[in-house]
């Protein structure tokens, strides 16, 4: 079992499974079918969590698990296409600076 601390340890996961696919790896399988199957997975969970949001009596634990699935599969999309969780952060900063001159 791979220890996960933090997301910064869940992103070069992604990486290496990756990089250097297992056949008992999801994320290796979701990789070999390439930024289309990715991204039917991101597609699939927001529809999910959407759905789950919509619901008139919400429940916190299944809004978690949607949530983290779409987490997830975006993160595999990212690692695959070779964006960083630093490229969001850098992105995200760049906004509010932006914002912030207005």
């Amino acid at each position: 079992m791979t220890d996960l601390n933090d997301f910064d340890d869940l992103f070069k996961i992604i990486q290496e499974r990756i990089k250097n696919p297992s056949d008992d790896s999801y994320v290796s399988s979701l990789a070999e079918g390439g930024k289309d199957r990715i991204s039917q997975k991101v597609g699939e969970e927001t529809t999910e969590l959407a759905i789950e949001v919509a619901k008139d009596k919400q429940d916190k634990k299944s809004l978690i698990h949607e949530a983290t699935d779409l987490f997830f599969h975006l993160w595999v999309l990212m690692a695959f296409l070779n964006i960083s969780p630093q490229d969001i952060l850098d992105e995200l900063k760049e906004r509010h600076r932006i914002k912030s001159e207005k």
